[in-house]
């Protein structure tokens, strides 16, 4: 689990590995249709960041990031995140391979209306 240090009242400060990444693929892969928006998102958008300076609350994707956290960062004024190329090159992939089910899943909730 990402490891979340408290700098102060309003700033925090989060560090998070390789397994950050796959927890929140596992979570996207368990749930596609509540995370079929993020996973969309996340893949289509992270290329135009080089990947690696992608933010999760830039398009409103935040909800997988959240949940591996356990905890909502914008409750501090302030976060900052480290993590290793392969937390986000391990997201992204993992999201690319979701890719094709949230598609079917937005399309099909958008043929139902």
């Amino acid at each position: 689990m990402a490891d979340i240090t408290i700098v102060d009242e309003r700033t925090i400060k989060i560090t998070a590995g390789l397994e950050d990444a796959v927890t929140m693929v596992k979570e996207a892969a368990r749930d596609i249709e509540t995370y079929a928006d993020e996973i969309l998102i996340i893949c289509e958008k992270m290329p135009g960041f080089a990947y690696t300076s992608f933010c999760f609350y830039a398009y409103d994707s935040a909800r997988l990031f959240e949940y591996m956290l356990g905890m909502d960062p914008r409750q501090y004024t302030s976060f900052s995140m480290d993590a290793p190329d392969s937390f986000f090159y391990a997201l992204y992939g993992g999201m690319a391979a979701l890719y094709e089910e949230a598609k079917r899943v937005k399309e099909a909730r958008a043929g139902a209306l």
